[in-house]
């Protein structure tokens, strides 16, 4: 069992909505400098609960996503699963992702993994390829940020 699993989650034909996806793709450049045998990087493009046994194999799953919380865009977010149980409002993204469920079904299946979520607050969620400009200047923070939560989460 690996120690942390990073998935980065959108839609990157929705402009905004694909910020996780595109966060991965920047780890994946600089991915030599985490151990191989600790981490694994995935593009979870509009995840499903199809893919919850992948968070079997795992002690900690880290998601990389938008949050709309009703914030200025680029507000970044660090989430855990608490926040998600006490907070059913709150939308992780424009697809069908109920994390929370992916993780009870691996609970039942004998292993269920700690779940983070760094999240950042869209601007436009719509047709295009590119994120909008507030997100493009928050997304080096919003990398710095989960570099830094993926630091931590290997060295517990």
């Amino acid at each position: 069992m690996k120690k942390l699993l990073v998935l980065g989650v959108g839609n990157i034909l929705m402009m905004d909505e694909g910020t996780g996806v595109h966060a991965i793709r920047e780890f994946w450049k600089e991915k030599d400098k985490f151990d191989e045998t600790l981490v694994d990087f995935i593009d979870g493009g509009t995840f499903t609960q199809d893919i919850f046994y992948l968070f079997e194999e795992y002690e900690q799953v880290l998601v990389l996503d938008i949050v709309r919380a009703g914030h200025e865009p680029g507000t970044i977010y660090s989430l855990d699963e608490d926040d998600l149980v006490h907070n059913k409002n709150q939308a992780l993204s424009l697809h069908d992702i109920d994390l929370l469920d992916s993780l009870n079904m691996a609970e039942m299946r004998g292993h269920k993994p700690k779940l983070k979520v760094i999240g950042i607050e869209p601007a436009k969620i719509d047709w295009g390829t590119k994120m909008t400009p507030v997100i493009v200047k928050a997304f080096p923070s919003f990398i710095k940020v989960a570099g830094k939560q993926i630091e931590k989460l290997l060295a517990s």
